[in-house]
């Protein structure tokens, strides 16, 4: 039941997230949709694929996937004062998703693939990231897990270690942990936390 309902928390939060990223390249309907559908489930297609587990097992997800093409349907056809509000939530989805999704591939891995430390922090790094970065690339951004100003993807490999360690597997404690973990990366946002990065840089020669 925690599996499925953070499923659904991480699905709407990152299709949101998907299809305000294609309006703002000016997408039709299918790039919406596209965006929309890559970001809730690309993550979870990349753990599953990492993980064995057959890719296909998505196209049994029904409830996922009305859930998803309801989210892109209704953003598309909101009107744009409704979508320029939901823009300036922007932040807030993307934490929701990447802190349900991240606990969800954490759980999953740990319950019911019964993975090692490593896969489980993997698995929960993939699923949390996965999708925003194919989002990024699909809408000819950089990642926002590869700028130096994002402290992102920590938070999923934090999940993941909490998980492996025995803290998560509680449904209490996964919620505790989604509720946290959405915090956290919100936190990060508006007191510009950053990852440590080299002391040189090289510039790119001509």
């Amino acid at each position: 039941m925690v599996w499925h309902i953070l499923d659904i928390i991480g699905t709407v939060a990152f299709v949101i997230s998907g299809a305000i990223a294609a309006m703002e390249e000016k997408y039709d309907l299918f790039g919406v949709a596209l965006l929309g559908f890559t970001t809730a489930f690309g993550g979870g297609v990349i753990r599953n694929l990492l993980l064995g587990i057959p890719v296909s097992s998505l196209w049994g997800q029904q409830l996922l996937l009305m859930t998803a093409s309801g989210s892109a349907l209704l953003m598309f056809f909101l009107p744009i004062r409704r979508i320029r509000y939901l823009h300036t939530l922007l932040p807030i989805f993307d934490a929701i998703g990447l802190a349900a999704f991240a606990v969800q591939g954490g759980t999953y891995a740990a319950v019911h693939a019964h993975h090692s430390v490593a896969d489980i922090v993997v698995a929960s790094t993939i699923t949390g990231i996965g999708g925003g970065i194919v989002r990024d690339l699909l809408a000819n951004r950089h990642p926002v897990v590869l700028q130096r100003d994002e402290f992102y993807a920590v938070w999923a490999v934090l999940d993941g270690l909490a998980i492996a360690y025995g803290f998560g597997i509680a449904a209490w404690q996964a919620y505790l942990l989604f509720i946290v973990t959405a915090i956290l990366r919100m936190l990060s946002i508006y007191l510009r936390w950053r990852v440590p990065r080299p002391l040189f840089s090289l510039d790119r020669q001509a």
